[in-house]
């Protein structure tokens, strides 16, 4: 394997990619292309099928709906298969199948063998079946994956969009999301605590040395401060956290800045598990507080100067995107400010990064359809009224944050085995070993946007102080949280 322009690097933040983990996947695609197929491809039928070569417009348009979606599916499996690389820069070693994973199915074990890849959705359910197994750690041999996984639409994936994940984006209603959040969140706190550590925060922390190898909590600390700043919290504050988590940011805010501090999420045990940190923090419940309760039942009328959200509203969906927005809005004061964190993919995607999201949509985060691109949560925001003051893409910091995750989960995983069972354990490294990569790369990325209301009496000049994006100098050494 050799590359002339590819270049590898070594900083001590991240999981650096070794050389064959810069390889390009597929992302061949034309909308036009698509189109055409959808309107010819009726057409070309109705003309031969002896049935219908004589009927008219209407027939046509009965052959239309007949057809669409089975092209649209022959077109994206197709293009998955044959497509070219986005160019071929890094050139793959072309090892056998074997040298990277072994098959213990016998009836995988008769098809994938050699130089014949493995499907990455039928390679990943299988794991988790322990029909598969890594040879090797398994964030190592997922860098090399482009040498022995395809990136292809599968049967089973156009399955689940059809099935599954389309119906819940047009659904999505109250009750199916107090069910998945509760679901996933109230497993158990040590299951998270695993691979979270001490500090609870299920969100990309922010790296501020690259030539440092900053620990987990010293990410997070760095996020908590600079979400405060950017917030310009003072003790006049009364601030709310949509989506809190374990209520981690409320307490900090609470101690750091005297701000008056409220946290809401669905989970039963974060709510425990918050309300027991703000008290051993020393905070009293009439300063802080978490509420278990859907961000739709928070009180109308109540107004809140400052307002947090940190990857929370990809569970809110896509049909319901704009209504949270509008929501938000009306809960902030005039002269408030909202400090925003989302989740997204890229716009030019790979076939690798639909597959990716498939995957974190079916086994990890389900309901979470509204992780779309920075583009499209900028004129959702701005459709709202929302003004944008600053946004930091923190797609490598999340790399790096994910990274000493799946380090903590490895380190952990005698504990989730006897606790959580074999398939659970291969269920999350999976997640985290590929998180790291899809991140970094830029498959996946998470946006920190800073923004007010659009509104003239809006004093714009107030907010230039703390205009530093993630490089903030503090008035002083914060508190941490215990």
């Amino acid at each position: 394997m050799s590359s002339t322009s590819v270049r590898v690097t070594n900083y001590p933040a991240i999981k650096n990619a070794p050389l064959v983990g810069l390889a390009e996947g597929n992302g061949s695609f034309s909308n036009y292309h698509l189109a055409a197929l959808v309107i010819v491809v009726p057409y070309i039928i109705k003309t031969f099928l002896p049935l219908v070569k004589y009927g008219g417009f209407k027939t046509y348009i009965f052959m239309f709906l007949l057809c669409g979606a089975p092209t649209a599916m022959g077109y994206w499996a197709v293009n998955s298969i044959y497509g070219p690389r986005r160019n071929e820069k890094v050139a793959l070693p072309g090892k056998d199948i074997e040298e990277y994973i072994t098959i213990h199915d016998p009836e995988l074990k008769k098809v994938f063998k050699g130089k014949e890849k493995i499907p990455m959705q039928l390679f990943h359910d299988a794991y988790f079946e322990g029909k598969i197994d890594f040879n090797g750690d398994v964030l190592d041999i997922l860098e090399q994956r482009h040498d022995w996984a395809k990136m292809n639409f599968t049967i089973e994936l156009f399955k689940y969009v059809f099935t599954v994940l389309i119906p819940e984006v047009v659904v999505h209603s109250q009750s199916q999301d107090e069910e998945q959040v509760r679901g996933h969140y109230d497993r158990g706190d040590d299951f998270y605590e695993w691979f979270l550590g001490p500090r609870m925060i299920y969100t990309s922390g922010v790296v501020l040395d690259i030539n440092k190898q900053e620990t987990l909590e010293e990410l997070q600390d760095n996020k908590l401060s600079i979400v405060c700043n950017k917030l310009n919290l003072k003790p006049t504050d009364k601030l709310l956290d949509i989506g809190c988590g374990w209520g981690t940011l409320v307490a900090y805010a609470a101690k750091n800045y005297g701000c008056d501090a409220t946290g809401v999420t669905l989970a039963k045990n974060q709510t425990k598990f918050g309300t027991e940190r703000i008290a051993k923090n020393g905070i009293p419940p009439t300063q802080a507080r978490i509420l278990c309760s859907d961000y739709r039942d928070i009180p109308k009328g109540t107004k809140y100067d400052k307002i947090v959200s940190l990857e929370m509203a990809e569970h809110v969906g896509i049909r319901r995107y704009s209504q949270f927005l509008s929501e938000v809005y009306d809960l902030l004061e005039d002269d408030g400010i909202f400090v925003f964190q989302v989740a997204g993919i890229r716009p030019s995607w790979q076939y690798e990064d639909l597959i990716w999201g498939l995957f974190m949509n079916k086994y990890i985060f389900p309901g979470a359809d509204a992780s779309c691109s920075l583009g499209w949560v900028i004129n959702k925001l701005e459709g709202a009224g929302f003004e944008i003051k600053n946004i930091d893409v923190l797609g490598v910091h999340y790399s790096a944050t994910i990274y000493r995750w799946y380090q903590n989960w490895v380190s952990n995983k005698e504990k989730v085995l006897e606790k959580y069972g074999d398939r659970w354990y291969r269920i999350w490294v999976f997640f985290l070993a590929y998180s790291v990569i899809t991140s970094r790369q830029g498959g996946a990325s998470v946006f920190q946007i800073t923004m007010h209301k659009n509104l003239n009496a809006f004093h714009r000049i107030e907010g230039v102080p703390n205009h530093a994006s993630i490089h903030v100098k503090l008035d002083k050494e914060p508190s941490l949280i215990e």
